[in-house]
């Protein structure tokens, strides 16, 4: 069975990170061994330096970062993560597992900012061309919960300080984007921890079949 990519998504609090560590141990149940780790924005040098821009500071000076700008960083660090990292792993049969993707950019900026969807799918295509997950995972849950966990674990980036109509609205176009997209499997946040790990086990053991028939 070939390498695979598969991404976690959600809003902030989703529970991404036990999501991957979730993802990881029923991947070795399955036999598969060989796996690299991103987030995004990051996991390169210059796009960490990247992540620290557009997501600790709000302004350079008294030079407000503007919409387009904050996505054109997002594409920037993420066409550098792809590109020297995720394709190079895909090529040397290793399985990577994503801390978000672009998924996150066309909830968070085309539903929460507001910013136009087609020049998103267009600026996607252009950077990205074809390139997609195998899988994305996204756990869903409702601004008010996520949140509320976020500031639980300490302080709130650039994104997270947003609006909860902000977060309402990157919510709806997840939703929606999920329901457009059969890769994309959607995962109710809000249950037990114990429901949401069954949740994610039988999923991704399902679509690892499924990929094995």
């Amino acid at each position: 069975m070939r390498s695979k990519y598969i991404v976690i998504e959600g809003l902030e609090g989703a529970g991404k990170t036990t999501a991957r560590n979730l993802v990881v141990d029923t991947l070795k149940t399955l036999g598969i061994g060989e796996m690299v780790f991103t987030r995004e924005p990051g996991g390169t040098q210059l796009a960490e330096k990247l992540r620290s821009l557009v997501l600790d500071i709000k302004s350079v000076g008294d030079e407000i970062i503007t919409d387009k700008a904050e996505v054109l960083m997002f594409y920037a660090a993420r066409v550098q993560l792809v590109e020297t990292v995720i394709k190079p792993a895909l090529a040397e049969g290793k399985w990577v597992i994503g801390d978000r993707h672009d998924l996150s950019t066309q909830a968070y900026q085309g539903g929460g900012r507001g910013i136009d969807q087609t020049m998103l799918a267009t600026l996607r295509d252009a950077v990205l061309g074809n390139f997609r997950p195998d899988l994305t995972l996204y756990l869903d849950v409702t601004p008010e919960v996520g949140l509320k966990r976020a500031r639980a674990r300490g302080e709130l980036d650039r994104i997270e300080q947003e609006s909860l109509d902000f977060f309402n609205r990157t919510r709806a176009r997840y939703l929606e984007l999920a329901g457009q997209d059969s890769s994309i499997r959607t995962i109710d946040a809000t249950q037990s921890l114990d429901d949401v790990a069954r949740s994610i086990r039988e999923t991704v053991t399902q679509w690892v079949q499924e990929q094995q028939a």
